[in-house]
């Protein structure tokens, strides 16, 4: 009877639907998880049939998804990613570099300030000539604790990349894998939406360790590439990320048996914006400091030699060294120097305070400085400071509009394939409604089936 097959095929419909809503209900808190629907279409009647039909099938069941807003999702991540990783970094030298007790600026003003004391009071005081020694020290501690943090978050940005490398091989793999499954199960008529999910949810991951751009396959997998070009996954096939080097980090990308050199300072998302962060901030930034380290000792000990110190003596020996390169000493006070070898005398009377003046004007002569050119030595802490701090202001701007942006990404993709729990307790109420009057359809159908046995009994 064509009725009991219709009403049997509702039965099964409404089961297959109250499925889908139950699966979504279970996953209401399921990051990443994508609503599914049955989707139900009529049977039609045999050819040549005057029924009204052959009941209903489930054609498929829908993931409630869109690639465009997908997309977005993972283009913020990145954007996000390359700025939320920089501020750290940012805040942490604004503070060290802007504090009062420890900047550069404080140090150049407390040694010229106790050249002054001298100048002014007795260019032969054993006290006063100590304070010049002890300022000079605290000067090129000052320059030596600052280079520390710059090491130190040198070495930090190269180990957090090289986390990402590893971090982002893994990714890799696992979406590489994800897409051979998917494949596989597309093959064989598989429902694939929970292997969908997983694999959008890793390239939302490695979306915010650097910049992607995804296609889609007719056979259900997803291409991944580099926003610069070079692939990551084709189909089942994964590339490798590879970083070498100590203090000067090489990235590569190896694919299919070829190797091709990677700019990290474009690749976006963490490590693009760890990259240039490295090269266009904290790198210029600590040649900068070096640059005026260099040249303060230099002209201070150049000045030196053109005086006499206490006994007479010329040319006067150098107060500064500087080391080039080094990571903890970079500037600190001639070992042995005393402060009889001061040479403040310009003809060699002890009294004499015409070399000791050139010293003191000293502070207001022009120095070369890496990404500023030039300026006097008293300004130019301030103005490396200024920069960095400029720079800080626009990461933040940067990163709060990139979070509003990826706020957004979220809110549009939640909307169309997040699960709605009201929607999907009407849905519930519905597909149980279409159960019991398909069962009802089938009990009236039973009624007549046996009403025709009796009357042909």
């Amino acid at each position: 009877m064509s009725i009991l097959n219709n009403a049997l095929s509702g039965a099964v419909a409404s089961q297959l639907a109250l499925s889908a809503s139950s699966q979504n209900i279970a996953n209401l808190q399921t990051k990443g998880y994508t609503r599914q629907s049955a989707l139900l279409s009529a049977v039609a009647p045999a050819a040549g049939s005057f029924q009204a039909g052959n009941g209903v099938r489930v054609t498929d069941l829908m993931r409630f998804s869109d690639g465009y807003k997908t997309q977005q999702l993972w283009r913020s991540a990145s954007d996000l990613g390359a700025h939320s990783q920089t501020q750290p970094y940012l805040t942490q030298l604004e503070q060290v570099m802007g504090d009062d007790s420890a900047s550069l600026s404080s140090g150049v003003d407390g040694f010229f300030s106790a050249l002054n004391a001298v100048a002014g009071v007795d260019p032969t005081s054993t006290p006063l000539r100590q304070q010049v020694v002890t300022a000079a020290g605290l000067l090129g501690q000052r320059f030596n604790s600052l280079n520390n943090v710059f090491n130190a978050q040198l070495q930090s940005v190269r180990q957090q990349r090289s986390a990402l490398i590893d971090s982002a091989n893994s990714t890799i793999g696992a979406i590489a894998s994800l897409n051979a499954q998917i494949a596989n199960a597309n093959a064989s008529g598989t429902n694939t939406s929970s292997l969908v999910d997983a694999r959008d949810q890793a390239i939302d991951t490695l979306a915010s360790q650097m910049g992607l751009e995804v296609s889609d396959q007719p056979d259900g997998t997803r291409n991944v590439s580099l926003k610069t070009g070079q692939s990551l996954v084709l189909g089942g096939v994964a590339g490798k990320l590879s970083v070498s080097g100590g203090a000067a980090q090489t990235f590569s990308l190896t694919f299919a048996g070829t190797s091709f050199e990677l700019d990290t300072t474009k690749a976006g998302g963490q490590l693009g914006g760890l990259s240039t962060y490295e090269q266009d901030t904290l790198l210029p930034l600590q040649q900068g400091v070096a640059d005026m380290a260099q040249q303060i000792a230099a002209k201070v000990n150049t000045q030196l030699a053109a005086g006499y110190a206490m006994d007479g003596s010329t040319p006067g020996k150098p107060l500064f060294v500087y080391n080039a390169g080094s990571s903890s000493n970079m500037l600190q006070v001639a070992s042995g120097f005393q402060t009889s070898d001061l040479a403040f005398s310009a003809d060699g009377t002890p009294g004499d305070t015409g070399n000791l003046q050139k010293l003191v004007d000293i502070k207001s002569q022009s120095i070369t400085v890496t990404n500023i050119g030039s300026v006097m030595i008293s300004d130019a802490d301030t103005q490396l400071v200024g920069r960095l701090a400029v720079d800080s202001q626009q990461n933040k701007s940067a990163l709060a509009t990139t979070q509003t942006m990826r706020d957004q990404a979220q809110a549009d993709w939640q909307s169309t394939s997040g699960v709605n729990q009201d929607e999907e307790a009407v849905h519930l109420v519905e597909y149980q409604n279409m159960y019991q009057a398909n069962m009802k359809v089938m009990s009236v159908a039973n009624a007549l089936f046996d009403a025709t046995l009796q009357m042909m009994g």
